[in-house]
């Protein structure tokens, strides 16, 4: 079946039509029926639940390891392993509102740890498989960590907090032989097999998150159980994740998109989820897609942008490929989150996988807010972060927190009292005021259309003001991007005593390309050209890679410090 005759058998609700008629409680039905107490517990919400209701034997998670060997679990296995978690959990002392930490890969264990620790009332809290010691030491002090899962490859990375912390190994016994730690299959497999699941408000907490922010140490934010109706609209209405799908959210769960929505959201919605545990890899995620016949498919730009490169996606018309033709894709829709695309990565998103991309923007505070949307039928050009995800209300303020009118930038706030789905309440440890009078502010600098659709500009502190003009260094990005030579790019002000700032593109060529003052020049001129005269990179200097945080997104702050050096 081709994609478009897949689309055309689910019928779109009208988004204007489900956003101007929001209603909590009706979404809280179509969530969880007559049971809204399983909202009060998130191991309930996405496991216990569906176990009750007929689910148990459906597949929640298809593991694929780095050798190839796939695990399934079903739900109803989950429930007995979660239950098993739970009772070693609370042996060690665990209770409602202590934080657990895992630092694994994206393997079973951890998905059970997860469920495990929601089960008990418990706080999970992500340690990325890539952090250092300081940044686990900060992490795990904010937050006062009382048990922490890893494997032998990360185990030396707390051999001095360990003192402070229960330490759990999961892998073979001898992974274990170095350290006094407990081994967690040896602890597990003595545990009972059922637990109570603990009823909480839905203002506790059940994730404890720190942002990748880009100025600073990283803030805290504790996620609610009230998160859980918001997470469930993205899914539902921006992903259009449906039960016939195979959905595959390639973000590592240590952030936040891939625990919101690879784990937290399909499984809300009693969906099969997929882990693939092997590093990045163009080929190893073709043939993952193929071989799991995705359908759904979430990622970063970056991502997409590596696949776009490589070249091993055969073209939708491309029948001369017998080894890459696009009708083994099973793809019926891509989502994509993190940074802004360009039209360029559309535009092969929709000629080589084969199916339409939704850009889609949020927050580690917030989750999804604005979002071009799967199930919601509405326009939306290219190159718009999208509208607001229903149950939100985004205005765009000046500096004196006046609402600006269509076509100005400012700032992205979410009304707080008109924004039923919103969730978030302030940083854990008060670590910044986020809120003024009835705005939070997300700190971004958009502007708005006629139309209802947002367009990105920039961080605040990453908006570059030249000659009296405020640029946003996406804007920059992208249009350096459509030069044929250029992988990636990221743009900055340099200080300039006539000009304020100049922009400073730093740009990543492709694999085989030599730098040249002739490929530098073009550079500029296509961004003189295609962009405005006022907002062409005056300097461009070629680097290896850029600087960027684990989740993918640019650090133009190292960028700035780099070339003031």
């Amino acid at each position: 079946m081709t994609t478009s005759s897949l689309n055309n058998t689910h019928s779109l609700k009208s988004y204007s039509d489900y956003y101007d008629n929001f209603d909590m409680a009706s979404l809280l039905k179509e969530i969880f029926g007559d049971h809204l107490d399983d909202r009060l517990n998130a191991y309930l919400a996405c496991c216990g639940r569906h176990v009750r209701d007929g689910l148990a034997d459906k597949t929640a998670l298809v593991h694929e390891d780095t050798a190839g060997i796939i695990t399934r679990m079903s739900f109803s296995e989950l429930d007995v392993a979660s239950a098993q978690v739970a009772n070693l959990l609370q042996s060690y002392g665990v209770k409602v509102g202590d934080q657990v930490a895992t630092m694994l890969p994206r393997t079973p264990e951890l998905l059970v740890i997860v469920l495990a620790t929601w089960r008990l009332g418990a706080v999970y809290q992500p340690l990325f498989t890539a952090f250092g010691y300081d940044s686990i030491k900060y992490r795990m002090d904010k937050a006062n960590t009382k048990v922490v899962f890893t494997n032998s490859e990360n185990r030396n990375k707390f051999e001095d907090l360990a003192q402070q912390t229960k330490m759990v190994m999961v892998g073979n016994q001898s992974d274990n032989q170095a350290w006094d730690d407990d081994h967690y299959n040896e602890m597990v497999v003595k545990q009972n097999q059922t637990f109570e699941p603990v009823l909480l408000d839905t203002d506790a907490p059940f994730l404890q998150m720190f942002t990748s922010g880009t100025v600073g140490k990283a803030k805290g934010v504790s996620v609610p159980l009230a998160a859980l109706p918001a997470f469930y609209l993205y899914m539902r209405y921006a992903m259009d994740l449906r039960a016939s799908d195979n959905y595959w959210n390639m973000a590592d769960p240590g952030w936040a998109y891939g625990l919101y929505y690879a784990i937290t959201g399909p499984l809300l919605m009693g969906n099969t989820t997929y882990f693939n545990e092997a590093a990045f890899d163009a080929n190893n995620t073709r043939d993952f897609i193929k071989r799991h016949n995705i359908t759904n498919l979430a990622s970063s730009p970056t991502a997409y942008r590596m696949m776009k490169s490589s070249g091993v996606f055969a073209a939708s018309d491309d029948s001369a490929s017998s080894d890459s033709n696009n009708d083994k894709l099973s793809l019926r829709c891509v989502n994509s989150a993190g940074e802004t695309l360009n039209t360029e990565v559309v535009s092969w998103i929709e000629n080589h996988l084969g199916c339409k991309v939704c850009d889609q923007y949020g927050q580690t505070e917030t989750g999804m807010t604005c979002c071009e949307h799967h199930a919601l039928e509405h326009k939306c050009p290219v190159g718009s972060m999208g509208m607001a995800l229903p149950g939100h209300t985004l205005v765009v303020i000046d500096d004196n927190m006046q609402v600006l009118p269509d076509g100005e930038q400012g700032q992205l706030a979410v009304v707080v009292s008109q924004s039923p789905a919103f969730y978030f309440r302030g940083y854990s440890w008060n670590e910044k005021q986020a809120f003024v009078d009835d705005y939070y502010l997300t700190g971004d600098v958009v502007e708005r259309h006629s139309d209802g659709t947002y367009w990105f500009s920039g961080r605040d502190d990453d908006i570059i003001t030249t000659a009296g003009y405020r640029v946003g260094p996406t804007d920059v990005e992208n249009t350096v991007l459509e030069h044929e030579a250029v992988a990636e790019s990221a743009a900055i002000g340099v200080p300039d005593e006539v000009r304020g700032h100049n922009i400073k593109s730093y740009v990543v060529l492709k694999e085989g390309v030599d730098a040249s003052d002739e490929i530098a020049q073009q550079i500029k001129d296509l961004v003189r050209k295609r962009l405005s005269a006022h907002a062409y990179p005056r300097e461009v200097e070629f680097i290896d890679a850029l600087p960027k945080t684990p989740s993918g997104k640019i650090q133009r702050f190292l960028l700035r410090s780099l070339s003031a050096d």
